[in-house]
């Protein structure tokens, strides 16, 4: 299951860091938002990954390191309601930009092909 996840974190670094060397707005706005996933996905896994185990002592558990840490789990739920936050802000930047320049490169400007 660990070789699983880094690999999926790896996957989703690598095309966010691809989509963010683009020369479009709108590309690297997905690029930013799957190295998001990709942060949120490593944080996640900092807190031991384990199957079926309940996320918070009860009163009557003996051995606290039978059961999950829920830190990891409140930084990311909090780490995805920002990243929507600063999607959706991008976005609406993206389409002022778009509307008052015609062009969605990054600088701006088109190549003459």
């Amino acid at each position: 299951m660990e070789i699983i996840l880094a690999l999926g974190i790896g996957v989703l670094t690598a095309s966010g860091v691809w989509l963010i060397l683009r020369p479009r707005t709108f590309q690297v706005i997905i690029g930013l938002s799957l190295m998001s996933y990709a942060v949120n996905l490593f944080i996640y896994a900092m807190g031991r990954l384990r199957v079926d185990a309940p996320p918070v002592v009860g009163p009557g558990a003996a051995d606290p390191t039978q059961f999950a840490d829920p830190l990891p789990q409140a930084l990311v739920l909090t780490a995805i309601v920002i990243s929507f936050a600063m999607t959706a802000l991008l976005l609406v930047i993206l389409l002022t930009l778009r509307g008052l320049t015609d062009t969605d490169h990054v600088d701006g400007e088109e190549k003459a092909p």
